[in-house]
């Protein structure tokens, strides 16, 4: 059985391979053994915090097979980006230059550095090891993140956003990089990725171009992979828009790769999800769903077929899957059809 649960101290070892799977351009896990021990401290401490209102915490979670024990992949969710350290993104918008006298109207594109989503939730560090990517261990590693979201409201912003990974080759090689390396810095596009992955992130404000950047001064290379995501993105991304995602032109400083938005209310496995009270009985069939206990600390998630019918207020969970979640009769769950 697949089940969704905090990280773990123990689980570091698992959590640095992972780090070295996910290659160049996955920002939020730089193989780095300080910072990904900072991360597993970091998150055990968020999880026991008692809080009214989002803050400095991040909340890392594992996907555990609990036939074998291994970890098969990682998600997390930022509380609230940019209070401590700086949160860049280039905003695509655009200038128009006018002269009524020769007759001139032109519009451009531009790219303007900004702190815009200072403040919001964010979505990330979701990574399935290769061999795990079958049935609905993607979805679930995804989206129990709002049932999640959901259960504890006031931990989170009204305004989530998700960074999707840009175009790059397998040397880790952006074309969107490449341009601005070639005019304002020195330094390739693994070195920044990786620099600001372990936080080291002032030399951003000090290279990087003060001025809105006209996209027509960029190479073609550049241009064409402005809000374009790597191959591998692509499900992530489709994840998300069918959950009610969209972008506004924001976009990653280093790849280009497109954020995404949705206010909390409005994303559909939050706002169709359920709480239903706990009875241990035997289950056959069924819709599949998503499920998750309301215990904070010792949070667990799963998925299964249920019958739920819509004016029902318990749900027959089977002994198996009741224990996995460390429920019994008469606990409650949170669950959304998946």
């Amino acid at each position: 059985m697949m089940i969704i649960r905090p990280i773990r101290a123990e689980d570091y070892p698992a959590l640095y391979d992972m780090a070295v799977e996910s290659g160049h351009g996955f920002t939020s896990l730089p193989v780095n053994d300080e910072l990904l021990q900072r991360k597993i401290t970091r998150s055990e401490s968020s999880f026991r915090k008692e809080i009214s209102q989002p803050g400095d915490e991040g909340y890392l979670f594992v996907l555990e097979d609990t036939d074998t024990g291994d970890i098969c992949g990682t998600s997390a969710i930022e509380a609230a980006v940019g209070l401590d350290d700086a949160f860049y993104h280039y905003h695509l918008g655009k200038v128009v230059h006018t002269s009524r006298a020769l007759g001139v109207y032109k519009t451009v594109d531009v790219l303007t550095l900004c702190n815009d989503y200072t403040g919001a939730t964010e979505l990330c560090t979701l990574f399935l090891r290769e061999h795990k990517r079958l049935k609905n261990n993607g979805r679930l590693l995804s989206r129990f993140r709002f049932l999640f979201m959901a259960e504890f409201r006031q931990r989170f912003a009204d305004r989530v956003i998700a960074e999707m990974r840009g175009v790059s080759d397998d040397a880790g090689n952006s074309p969107f990089w490449q341009w601005l390396e070639e005019h304002f810095f020195s330094v390739d596009f693994p070195t920044a990725d990786y620099l600001t992955g372990i936080g080291q992130k002032v030399f951003i404000a000090e290279l990087m171009p003060k001025y809105p950047i006209y996209v027509s001064l960029l190479s073609t290379e550049a241009q064409a992979v402005i809000g374009q995501v790597h191959d591998k993105t692509k499900p992530a991304l489709a994840l998300l828009q069918s959950e009610g995602f969209s972008t506004t032109g924001y976009v990653d400083i280093f790849d280009a790769g497109p954020t995404v938005e949705a206010k909390l209310e409005h994303i559909r496995t939050a706002r169709n999800s359920r709480k239903l009270q706990v009875r241990v009985a035997e289950v056959s069939g069924g819709q599949p769903y998503l499920i998750c206990n309301t215990d904070r600390q010792n949070f667990r998630a799963s998925w299964t077929h249920l019958h739920v019918s819509e004016t029902s207020e318990e749900v027959n969970l089977p002994a198996e899957l009741a224990s996995a979640l460390l429920v019994s009769d008469g606990d409650w769950v949170r669950l959304a059809r998946l």
